[in-house]
């Protein structure tokens, strides 16, 4: 295979922070559930098709891998121009063209017509925030939604859409970020050994597809890790204040990690169905692998839900046999004070040794004035405390047995 690669002069930086709305890793993201209330305001009352930038938007970049079984190229564009160009120039070569970031909406706009696209399909894709789906559109074009995820450092699931347009000789997908999970199948390209070389452009789509589902597992072994981590402390007693909102807060991403797949099932299940001049047999057999995969992912999903749902009542119950055991010392404190007050409270009440005509009340406890009546009383209190001591162990009251 040759290899014609971009001017070595040519450097590929990250745009200016100036010159963006943030950088690739500075980018402040706002929560799901904001993005898409601000996306639906924004579109409310527009003619459906009217194509708006999503706040926070990256600027865009442009990459074009080229290749097929005797060629490749890999370069970044700075002018949409010349990639278009390349393109059109080399129909008899494959293409993968990468738009990351949509801040630009004439570009976007020029896109759209350059290749075909409905306004409504490339209003999805600006939108940022559409399920899993498949589309039909040209006979036998496709326009597929996945949604690329990964478990952060913050302890939490964050998720990219991936646009993916299917052509005769091209797969144009678009993603509102620089970074994405994607490098595996650039990687399968570059070694000149892949299946992707081969076959039509459709075998991209699904291998871009294929690497999203798989990127899935990972996700899911971060979050299954981070669930063990909280049982085990649970069970050790290394509770605090805040546990109880991590097991939700962590519940709540397992829920909406399983929004995700389910619509990817869905998806692939839709483009087995396709007639087969739209998606031939030699590439739905790869899509019945990905729809494997999607089933696991669902199935994974919804073990680790039932495993948080039961950590709740783990917690739960720890709580409470904590309180029990609370309960249960301040229980057994108040059981050996009880008589020991009676006894001091009895002791306690006034009694006149003498009545009024000068004569000694012999039954108005005598043991008041025994000389060694405060000693006695002593052991007396000690021993009622031994004694419920001992009831109480035999009883296994002040054990954890």
């Amino acid at each position: 295979m040759t290899s014609s690669t971009s001017d070595p002069a040519v450097s590929i930086p990250l745009p200016d922070a100036d010159a963006t709305n943030g950088s690739a890793e500075g980018r402040i993201r706002v929560s799901d559930r904001d993005a898409t209330r601000q996306a639906h305001m924004q579109s409310v009352g527009q003619r459906p098709g009217t194509l708006q930038i999503h706040p926070g938007s990256l600027n865009p970049r442009l990459f074009l891998i080229s290749y097929d079984e005797d060629f490749f190229q890999e370069r970044e564009y700075f002018d949409y121009d010349a990639l278009l160009a390349f393109v059109r120039e080399n129909p008899e070569r494959r293409h993968w063209i990468d738009v990351r970031g949509y801040n630009d909406l004439p570009l976007m706009e020029q896109i759209m017509t350059d290749f075909g696209l409905h306004p409504l399909q490339m209003e999805d894709v600006l939108g940022d925030y559409q399920r899993a789906k498949v589309e039909v559109f040209d006979k036998n074009r496709l326009f597929m939604v996945s949604r690329m995820t990964d478990f952060t450092s913050q302890w939490e699931i964050d998720d990219d859409q991936l646009s993916i347009f299917t052509g005769p000789n091209y797969v144009l997908t678009f993603q509102d970020d620089y970074d994405d999970c994607l490098e595996p199948v650039r990687n399968r390209i570059r070694s000149g050994m892949s299946h992707i070389l081969r076959y039509s452009s459709l075998y991209l789509a699904y291998a871009l597809t294929d690497v999203v589902l798989d990127h899935y597992y990972p996700t899911m072994a971060a979050i299954g890790d981070y669930v063990e981590a909280l049982e085990d402390r649970i069970f050790h007693g290394r509770t605090d204040r805040r546990m109880l909102s991590r097991i939700l807060h962590i519940k709540k991403d397992i829920v909406r990690f399983r929004r995700l797949v389910y619509p990817e099932r869905d998806k692939i299940a839709e483009i087995l169905r396709l007639p087969d001049d739209i998606v031939p047999d030699d590439i739905k057999v790869f899509y019945k692998d990905c729809y494997d995969h999607a089933i696991q992912a669902m199935d994974l999903a919804e073990s680790y839900r039932e495993s948080v749902t039961s950590l709740v009542d783990l917690f739960m119950s720890n709580q409470s046999n904590r309180m029990n055991e609370v309960m249960k010392v301040l229980t057994i404190i108040s059981s050996i004070f009880i008589p020991l007050s009676f006894v001091v409270g009895l002791y306690g009440m006034n009694f006149q040794r003498e009545n009024p005509h000068g004569g000694i009340n012999y039954l108005n406890m005598p043991e008041l004035y025994h000389p060694l009546g405060y000693p006695i009383l002593i052991g007396v209190l000690l021993l009622i405390v031994i004694v419920q001591l001992v009831y109480f162990y035999r009883k296994g009251w002040l054990t954890n047995n």
